[in-house]
């Protein structure tokens, strides 16, 4: 792997020297974009408004447009000299209880090495981090963007993971929910019920994604000129009966699976 970034986490007068690496990847197949008429492939240029000529990619600067179309032109040196101490630094600001992150806010995740002679202030971290259950909130900027982060341990690793600041997620009053539904006793406990009944331990393991399989082997199947066989699938319709009905339906059919 590749570290996308180096710098230090600290946390009070401790500061533990590390590279962050990448800890997803993709799984999707990789396809081009090609003319639908000769199949040649689709490239995209950056071109000069005003000549009209391609521009190289070295020649390209960033611009922020102030007034009309009068641009201050940012440098790289600008990025960093912004707040160079987010730059190079994941300072911990405060340790919050994991679980009450909520989902919505996590983006992406990267795996901490320590560097040098850290590892015993980075295996401190982690112990830490594991006994108390807590989870170490910072700021740091990242491909000239600040982002907001929980620290937080995977088995003996130490995981920086990016999440959304507030203003990011949008506002579910714009959503037509109706808040003042009744579900009475008799329906709530058939439910729980059959979330009991589906309920086990977590095991991510056990899940892969076999959309990318079945499109992979249906691209080899056309490859060899086979005409790929499409089931029509019809829409679930809402059921007549009641919710209670329903309930006690699945209910029963997983007991007889």
């Amino acid at each position: 792997m590749r570290s996308i970034w180096k710098g230090t986490i600290g946390f009070g007068l401790v500061s533990i020297p590390m590279k962050l690496y990448s800890a997803v990847q993709t799984s999707s197949l990789d396809l081009d974009m090609l003319d639908g008429r000769d199949h040649a492939h689709i490239k995209f240029q950056r071109i000069n408004e005003n000549t009209r000529k391609e521009v190289p990619y070295e020649k390209i600067v960033k611009g922020y447009r102030y007034k009309d179309d009068n641009y201050v032109i940012v440098e790289e040196s600008d990025f960093e000299a912004a707040a160079p101490e987010k730059t190079k630094t994941i300072e911990i600001e405060s340790f919050v209880d994991i679980a009450s992150v909520n989902p919505m806010f996590y983006e992406t995740s990267y795996y901490a090495e320590p560097e040098g002679k850290s590892s015993k202030a980075y295996a401190l971290l982690v112990q830490v981090l594991k006994k108390s259950k807590k989870a170490g909130l910072a700021r740091f900027v990242l491909r000239n963007t600040e982002s907001l982060c929980i620290v937080h341990p995977v088995g003996n690793v130490l995981v920086v993971t990016r999440i959304r600041f507030q203003q990011q997620i949008r506002d579910p009053k714009e959503l037509n929910i109706n808040d003042k539904v009744t579900i009475n006793k008799k329906e709530l406990d058939v439910g729980l019920a059959l979330v009991n009944q589906y309920a086990e331990d977590f095991d991510v393991s056990k899940y892969e994604d076999t959309y990318q399989k079945k499109l992979l082997k249906l691209i080899e199947a056309k490859a060899k000129g086979k005409r790929p066989t499409i089931k029509k699938l019809k829409p679930r319709k809402e059921k007549e009966d009641d919710l209670y009905s329903q309930l006690m339906g699945s209910l029963n059919a997983k007991k007889g699976a």
